[in-house]
């Protein structure tokens, strides 16, 4: 049978599993009470799904490239989604009442900006990019789109369905 455009490949299944895989263990990472360290833990498990997700493609991993890719792509969702997230992240630092807020809020924030990334990543080496031929200004309405879809999928907490597939 011929593969059409609708056909999801076995790499794109693998892909999508890395990326749902990372977006849970990113908000884990969002969970932690401790101010702003949970941004450095954060930016570690987002660089580790880069490093699956160019595995599953074959592309030549380059952290650095990977480290600037996730700083620059953050750019696109600052006016008001990272003031939430950063948000989240100070809101701990208040005893009780502020990790009571500040957690959930956080842990939606990195599950949405790990999904994110992971699919535009998925884009990006699907129509043969790497590394070194990334330009984020050239998906930064897909990385928010899939900013929001991602922080939808983590507010569910993968009860809807359509975080089960990758279409």
């Amino acid at each position: 049978m011929a593969e059409t455009e609708t056909t999801v490949t076995e790499r794109q299944r693998e892909a999508f599993k890395v990326t749902k895989n990372y977006m849970w263990f990113s908000m884990a990472a969002g969970l932690m009470p401790v101010p702003y360290v949970d941004w450095v833990v954060v930016s570690g498990v987002q660089l580790k799904m880069l490093a699956e997700l160019s595995k599953v493609y074959g592309v030549p991993f380059k952290a650095n490239l990977g480290k600037a890719a996730i700083a620059s792509l953050a750019g696109f969702v600052l006016p008001h989604a990272m003031a939430f997230g950063w948000l989240g992240s100070v809101l701990k630092s208040l005893p009780l009442v502020g990790s009571l807020a500040g957690i959930p809020a956080m842990a939606v924030f990195t599950g949405g900006y790990t999904w994110a990334l992971g699919m535009v990543f998925i884009q990006h080496f699907e129509s043969g990019g790497t590394f070194l031929n990334f330009h984020p200004e050239e998906v930064k309405e897909y990385f928010r789109a899939q900013f929001a879809e991602g922080r939808k999928v983590a507010t569910n907490l993968g009860r809807d369905k359509k975080s089960e597939s990758p279409a």
